[in-house]
């Protein structure tokens, strides 16, 4: 049978090609998630040649079984790093949580378990007692049709996420990653073809896998080394850095550099991936502030934004620097990074010394702008907090209750999860009124408002409908349990006992409700939510109504599919 191509060799060549490559990546760029995530890609992509090679260079059919089955592990392994990688590309690493990694992992990891134990010989068998030349199996296949979707699921998640790429430098990203996955997919359906559709024909050519990695990872390379594809930082966003007159420097948690800008390099001397220890940089500069303080603040375990004056210069001309660092925090306020500004205020630090009264007065009023600001956010915060919630009663109002539910209704229709809606109002509440007052009549809504929120759980909205009618929102909740928790509420209201204030005899009220739950198995999606959510509260306060009229202090519960 003859053997064309480089022969067995090759394959060694290849695999400290990649290598190599896996070596550059990893000691010339800063290490970001991007990255982190392509140096796992490039390592599944190094197992193949290597793998290979020692298949072809040993004549122990136990170890010729073990190198072919690590090969093919990492190939398998390669589908899902495949979309993984693609996700994170595109900037929706977000999507991949565990229950999401897992599911998406699953195909990949059942291959590679067949490949690992290959019962019945149903990865492979040798042809003549060894491994070089053999027969394959399913599993063999399920892999090859595992890989296939992942590859067409990873464009398609590319070729989507680059028609709705927001600019240019990401759009030449993604196309760059899928010329690269559609390169080595290339090489190695044609290695199927010819090893394994047309094998008996009397040629087979070694590599050609192997041939498709080494150029899909050189692709890859000049991409990021050239192309700095996976920068963490965008060029349109470099550019608006390098227009500051502030200079700036981005560092990730560890406090490696991660990007500088124009302003900062007559300043200081740093240049991506070099590491910026603070208190070294600040040890042989004048520092006028509390360097303790400063340095405190910066490198305590969750550390604040701090502020520090530096002098630089000769005695014949001293520059003065501001040195502000802040934290930057994720969305689980977890630290990922810092970025310092430097600010030179030599000219204000003149001004200063020569009007030390304007200098007070300056400050005085950036005192009173940064509390104007703070007083603005928290007015902002009330305000928002205002605009949802029922002034008498802290519970949510009507508003908020509706655009609530028009997202969570709809998305339990579309997942079939089960839910539950109260509607409850307080029993004769207009003979409170009539006979105490209204402001004890507002009381008695603020307690049982109260008692109600007690019982529930903290994913549950409780709002306030209308005058002394509530409505209750249970998700995850059927018809058994929101009858367990509407008892529960309407024996707390029962028991509650207000006591109105000196002169008054104490208030006890009850409470009606009206239960409707909704079971999986129906609908899977409405044209007009509003209309739906309107149909909803009909039905449950008609359920009301009936509790009401049928001796009032009591439960009525329906039940109907989506």
């Amino acid at each position: 049978m003859n053997r064309v191509g480089l022969g067995v060799w090759s394959e060694l060549i290849f695999f400290l090609i990649l290598l190599f490559m896996f070596a550059i990546i990893f000691l010339f760029n800063t290490i970001t998630v991007l990255h982190k995530v392509y140096l796992v890609f490039h390592f599944l992509m190094m197992l193949w040649p290597i793998s290979q090679f020692a298949v072809m260079t040993t004549e122990n059919p136990q170890l010729q079984l073990f190198y072919l089955k690590a090969s093919f592990v990492g190939l398998s392994l390669l589908g899902s790093g495949w979309l993984i990688f693609a996700v994170f590309l595109t900037g929706q690493s977000y999507l991949l949580t565990k229950k999401r990694l897992f599911w998406l992992s699953l195909p990949s990891l059942l291959s590679a378990a067949g490949i690992l134990f290959n019962p019945y010989g149903w990865f492979a068998t040798p042809i003549e007692g060894a491994f070089k030349d053999r027969h394959y199996g399913p599993f063999f296949w399920f892999t090859l049709i595992t890989l296939a979707l992942y590859v067409l699921i990873s464009i398609y998640h590319l070729y989507v996420s680059h028609r709705t790429a927001k600019t240019a430098r990401h759009r030449l990203q993604i196309i760059l990653a899928a010329i690269g996955i559609l390169i080595l997919s290339s090489f190695a359906l044609a290695d199927l073809v010819v090893n394994v559709l047309l094998q008996g024909q009397g040629i087979i050519v070694i590599g050609l896998t192997s041939w498709g990695i080494v150029l899909s990872g050189l692709y890859f390379l000049i991409a990021i080394q050239f192309f700095k594809v996976f920068h963490v930082i965008q060029l349109d966003q470099k550019d608006v850095l390098d227009s500051m007159s502030t200079g700036i420097i981005v560092l990730d948690e560890h406090g490696i550099v991660l990007d500088v800008n124009s302003a900062i390099r007559p300043l200081v001397s740093l240049r991506p991936g070099d590491f910026l220890d603070m208190s070294r940089f600040l040890a042989p500069l004048h520092i006028e502030g509390d360097l303790e303080a400063f340095l405190d603040a910066y490198e305590k375990r969750n550390p604040e934004g701090a502020q520090i004056e530096i002098a630089m210069g000769s005695d014949s001309h001293i520059s003065h620097i501001s040195i502000y660092t802040a934290p930057i925090f994720d969305s689980g306020m977890a630290l990922i990074g810092r970025i310092i500004t430097f600010q030179d205020v030599s000219e204000l630090r003149r001004l200063v010394d020569a009007s030390h009264r304007q200098n007070e007065v300056l400050q005085e009023r950036n005192r009173a702008l940064m509390i104007m600001q703070d007083e603005l956010y928290k007015a902002n915060q009330m305000l928002e907090q205002m605009a949802v919630t029922d002034s008498l009663t802290g519970c949510y109002n009507r508003r908020y209750l509706m655009q609530q539910l028009e997202h969570e209704v709809m998305t339990n229709m579309r997942y079939q999860i089960p839910f539950s809606i109260f509607l409850f109002d307080i029993d004769l509440f207009k003979n409170v009124n009539d006979r105490f007052g209204h402001i004890i009549g507002d009381e008695v809504l603020s307690s049982t408002a109260a008692v109600v929120k007690k019982m529930l759980r903290r994913t549950d909205i409780l709002a306030r409908y209308g005058g002394e009618e509530f409505s209750v929102y249970l998700p995850h909740t059927n018809q058994e349990q929101a009858m367990l928790l509407a008892q529960r509420i309407k024996e707390a209201v029962e028991f509650n006992i207000i006591q109105p204030g000196p002169g008054n005899q104490p208030i006890g009220v009850t409470i009606s409700l009206g239960v409707l739950s909704v079971d999986k198995g129906g609908r899977m999606s409405v044209d007009n939510p509003k209309a739906y959510l309107r149909e909803l509260f009909s039905e449950a306060d008609a359920a009301l109504y009936e509790a009401k009229h049928g001796g009032r202090n009591r439960i009525v519960s329906i039940s109907r599919k989506a």
